[in-house]
């Protein structure tokens, strides 16, 4: 049993229909076709939406976001057409809010590892692989991989889990040329985050992106590089064999985890509202990681 404690009724805004609503983010159409993504302050962890937000979690995604497509246009093509509110939108979309291109969606989780931690240490503890790729001996939480992987998933609706699948899957899936496509975009991105993530002091253990298609041009869409779909590390405090110190939504996991939450997540009741000094760490980790990676203040 999973998916939103309490899912929320969508805002109504004249023009926009309601599209979804996903763990983070609420889908709008404009009456031209165009996408409006907005960006909301809600955490999800273990395939839950919890019941507690985090302040200003949806602008320092969007923020973070915009910040880095405009250092990978040359990678690869964004979604995003304007920032501008749509008329009639409430005050508080302001900073949080995308207007985008219509794509042809990919189904599949598009994950780069340059790290050993999370569904792809569990792997590989047991087969000595990751999504099929065989990976040396002696490697353990936090390791550094001999070059970075792709790793892809399947897409989870709201409440299932994301299963890592092999490249052949995928491949089988949605054709061998659009799964190479997906492979080589989703490294160099990935590449080229981990370089400039690196050069602020931060590790980028590994990410997960979505890719679709505007006619034949794949297109970069959702977020991008942000504490919600990667695991950023402090390069001063990486340690392998252990779990290591973040600026993601680990914090939210370690404490779901702890005796102190008192939650069981393999049961059936749904978890905790988070205690308000979970709620601000976490906040703080959020911010830390925009600014250090922009070299911009948090307003």
């Amino acid at each position: 049993m999973s998916g939103f404690v309490e899912k929320p009724e969508p805002v109504e805004v004249p023009g926009l229909v309601h599209l979804h609503t996903g763990k983070v983010r609420d889908l709008y159409r404009t009456e031209g076709g165009e996408l409006v993504m907005v960006a909301s302050d809600r955490m999800s962890a273990y395939d839950w939406v919890l019941p507690t937000e985090i302040p200003d979690k949806g602008r320092i995604l969007t923020q973070l976001s915009l910040w880095w497509f405009d250092r990978l246009a040359d990678l690869v093509r964004h979604h995003v057409l304007s920032t501008e509110l749509p008329p009639g939108a409430p005050a508080d979309w302001a900073g949080r809010t995308l207007i985008c291109r219509p794509l042809e969606m990919l189904p599949v989780e598009c994950v780069a590892r340059g790290y050993l931690t999370g569904s792809g240490l569990a792997e590989y503890r047991q087969t000595r692989t990751v999504c099929g790729l065989a990976l040396p001996e002696g490697l353990t939480d936090g390791s550094e991989l001999p070059s970075p992987i792709f790793t892809p998933a399947t897409k989870a609706e709201v409440g299932e889990h994301d299963e890592n699948v092999s490249y052949e899957e995928v491949a089988r899936k949605i054709g061998a040329e659009t799964a190479h496509r997906l492979r080589q975009a989703t490294l160099a991105v990935y590449s080229r985050g981990r370089e400039i993530a690196r050069e602020r002091g931060i590790i980028l253990a590994d990410t997960k992106l979505e890719f679709g298609f505007e006619g034949e041009e794949l297109v970069l869409a959702d977020e991008v590089l942000t504490p919600d779909s990667s695991r950023f590390w402090p390069v001063d405090q990486w340690q392998p064999g252990r779990v290591q110190p973040s600026f993601d939504k680990q914090y939210v996991r370690d404490w779901l985890g702890s005796p102190e939450s008192g939650w069981d997540r393999h049961g059936q009741l749904p978890p905790p509202e988070l205690p308000a000094a979970v709620v601000e760490q976490t906040r703080a980790r959020y911010i830390e990681a925009y600014e250090r990676i922009t070299g911009l203040n948090w307003a």
